[in-house]
């Protein structure tokens, strides 16, 4: 377990520092054009492999670090329990997206986020859907459980914090990526939220909604023993994967959206941790089953 969650560390670690990484070279390096010609021709090519695998690198190890996190703290059943879902139904809804404009509006991905399934998605998107919205999720589970709140009025209300939580994250996201200096994807029909359609904030908050629904059905098939003193890297990731979004926003002077998302997924995220890993939350675990669910299969204590 000591070595599970060592290699689990070094990929929270790992994404994090690529995430810095990434935001240097976004915000400092390419808007300086002299300086990246003035370097010698072994630095040029460094720059253009970090930019062209970069992404990559920070979305496969925050997925990694979820995933032993998950797998450590739940259990392999929960863990895929949500993997599953997460990927197949984010993915399905990009694939939809990029083909038809439904439900996020028309938009394409550019290159520097990986191979492309079906030559549209790139195969790290539904990875970070994965990653972001299970940190999203579990913060909002393991708080009304701390609270004492329980079965489907549990997991509902699990359903619409994550969603939200996991669509205010966009907010700062999706106006930076689409207007760096080097574009991830772009919207073929802008829309009046920075570049965005308000149709996006629609899909993204139904694509996650959707697999978390699907998964907090599949938990039902064992109970969940939430780990309350250990939510500290959800938290990391959540906030790593915000304030990248929130620094890149400010770089471009897009004030708003890093207001709305400080009022919608900083600060309600850290009350989600708080409230779950403060000492009254010494309370029944829940499956988010109905009672007679939570009868035939015990009641779990921390």
């Amino acid at each position: 377990m000591s070595v599970l969650r060592s290699t689990e560390r070094v990929m929270l670690g790992g994404h994090l520092l690529a995430m810095l990484f990434g935001l240097a070279g976004l915000i400092l390096v390419l808007p300086n054009q002299a300086f990246i010609t003035s370097l010698p021709p072994v630095g040029q090519s460094a720059l253009s492999w970090s930019m062209a695998g970069g992404g990559v690198v920070y979305m496969l190890m925050g997925a990694a670090a979820v995933f032993l996190y998950a797998c450590r703290t739940l259990g392999l059943w929960h863990c895929a329990g949500f993997l599953v879902p997460a990927v197949a139904l984010s993915l399905g809804s990009e694939l939809l997206g990029t083909s038809t404009g439904f439900p996020f509006g028309d938009y394409r991905y550019l290159s520097g986020l990986g191979y492309k399934i079906a030559g549209l998605v790139p195969f790290t998107i539904p990875l970070s859907w994965f990653y972001v919205g299970f940190a999203a999720y579990l913060l909002a589970r393991a708080a009304l459980s701390a609270r004492g709140v329980c079965g489907w009025r549990q997991v509902a209300g699990a359903i619409a914090i994550g969603s939200l939580l996991l669509t205010a994250w966009d907010l700062v996201l999706d106006p930076a990526m689409s207007q760096t200096a080097v574009p991830f994807w772009v919207w073929d029909r802008p829309g009046a939220f920075f570049g965005m359609p308000y149709q996006n904030f629609l899909g993204w908050a139904g694509t996650g909604a959707l697999f978390m629904l699907v998964s907090s059905l599949l938990w039902l098939k064992k109970p969940v023993r939430f780990p309350y003193d250990q939510l500290g890297l959800p938290l990391a990731i959540y906030l790593g994967n915000l304030l990248f979004g929130i620094a890149l926003s400010l770089a471009a002077g897009l004030w708003q959206p890093v207001l709305l998302s400080t009022v919608l997924a900083l600060i309600p995220a850290i009350a989600l941790y708080l409230l779950a890993s403060s000492p009254g939350s010494d309370l029944p675990n829940d499956s988010g089953t109905s009672m007679l669910s939570v009868a035939s299969m015990g009641v779990l204590h921390k």
